[in-house]
């Protein structure tokens, strides 16, 4: 049986009594081996800290020249030091940092200070935790230990960690708003509400030719009313999304957004309605003892290979359902039509399965909930916009083609000859596939 080596941590006497090592090396490894005893972090920021005062005094030295010795061409001269904090191991920690000023009197920059003074790892390392549902009061528990070396470090309370996630949140809306979308060959666009704070907002998700996900825009209002929708499909095209080739719109149902896309794509675009959700919507009206099979006959229509068929036995079954539940029979022929479009367009098998159902972008919904879970009171619109838009982006970081990709090429080519119609000899039917 091998014996697994004992690995033992050193402590400070060790670094001093190695022989044939210069004084100051001695020292160095002394403080190396302290902070080794309080974990491999705080260790890594003690060595950070030290190169850091190193690279200050290199900095000042070489403006000013080597402590001690008089030089009457300098360009500056040393001025003392004063405190200051960079970031590390997750948080901001206090340093000393030299200053030297010009011999006019001029304050000299020091770069290497303002480098490790920047807040863009802190900002990252703030948005990480927060999407992680780690709540602001608690960042100073979940932050790494540092060690003693470091002194005294700060930027983890409650109110500094919101000012960061404020600001970043900021950042990300303003990316996702502000994304180029005119060297995108998107041919699937699902479009779908996310309720929070008494307000709604309508979120999209784009879907290339090859099968790529991406988020793409989001839209605030206080239900999912046609004016909202309209926005943000315009808003969309402005920023480069095409349907000159066609354009296939996957909802969940909602009148206005169909109504929205109607009027800014027109007839270029083609509707497709959530089939899963229309049968929740259906059993809604229905008493318990009768879900069960109508849930099983809708199923039936809808995976139906032959349209024509499948919306026939929808209709039937509508008709059944008028006279004791009329309900449920007026919520299953409202948009009917439509919960058809992509088995017209000839598509069929695992991509069919994906593109019938506003699945992808409930999923990207979805992980922006979870984002959002801790938040206990919604100030504003423009907070609601700040987290969905970070959720969706951190949901991007996830994404995987579409099942079914492999099939995309054939809903293009579907999607050209709908959008080229006039072109097409009157014994093709349009929408056929490939």
């Amino acid at each position: 049986m091998k014996t697994v080596p004992t690995i033992r941590v050193a402590d400070s006497t060790d670094a001093v009594v190695l022989p044939d090592l210069p004084e100051q090396v001695q020292l160095a490894l002394t403080d190396i081996a302290g902070a080794a005893r309080e974990g491999l972090l705080a260790m890594s920021v003690a060595t950070g800290l030290a190169v850091m005062a190193a690279m200050f005094e290199a900095e000042i030295t070489d403006a000013c020249g080597p402590k001690g010795r008089h030089n009457q061409h300098r360009a500056a001269v040393r001025h003392g030091s004063e405190k200051g904090s960079v970031t590390l191991g997750g948080r901001r920690v206090s340093v000393t940092r030299p200053r030297a000023r010009t011999v006019d009197g001029h304050e000299v920059p020091l770069n290497s200070y303002a480098h490790f003074a920047a807040e863009d790892v802190l900002l990252q390392v703030v948005m990480e935790r927060m999407l992680a549902g780690v709540a602001t009061r608690r960042h100073a528990r979940t932050a790494e230990p540092v060690g003693e070396a470091a002194g005294v470090h700060k930027a983890t309370s409650k109110s500094a960690v919101s000012r960061r996630f404020v600001k970043h949140t900021e950042t990300a809306l303003a990316e996702l708003m502000a994304r180029d979308l005119s060297g995108e060959d998107f041919k699937v666009l699902m479009l779908d509400g996310e309720h929070l704070a008494e307000r709604c907002v309508v979120v999209a998700l784009a879907i290339t030719a090859d099968g790529t996900k991406r988020p793409v825009g989001l839209w605030d209002g206080s239900t999912e009313n046609k004016t909202v929708v309209r926005a943000l499909l315009a808003d969309l095209v402005e920023r480069g999304l095409k349907s000159d080739d066609g354009l296939l719109v996957v909802l969940d149902g909602a009148k206005a957004l169909a109504a929205g896309v109607r009027e800014v794509f027109g007839a270029k675009a083609l509707i497709q309605r959530c089939t899963l959700h229309k049968r929740r919507n259906v059993a809604e009206h229905l008493p318990d003892k009768d879900k069960a099979w109508v849930e099983a006959k809708l199923v039936k229509a809808f995976g139906h290979p032959d349209p024509d068929q499948g919306l026939h036995n929808a209709k039937q079954l509508a008709a059944h359902l008028d006279k004791r539940y009329p309900g449920a029979a007026a919520s299953l022929r409202e948009g009917l039509e439509e919960m058809f479009t992509v088995t017209r367009l000839g598509i069929d098998g695992q991509l069919a399965k994906t593109l019938i159902t506003s699945n992808p972008v409930e999923s990207m919904i979805s992980i922006a909930r979870t984002t959002n879970r801790n938040v206990t009171r919604w100030r504003d619109g423009q907070m609601v916009l700040r987290w969905t838009a970070a959720g969706m982006l951190n949901a991007e970081r996830s994404f995987r083609r579409i099942k079914g990709y492999k099939q995309m090429p054939q809903l293009v080519r579907a999607l050209r000859r709908h959008a080229h119609a006039e072109t097409v000899s009157d014994t093709e039917p349009v929408g056929a596939a490939a």
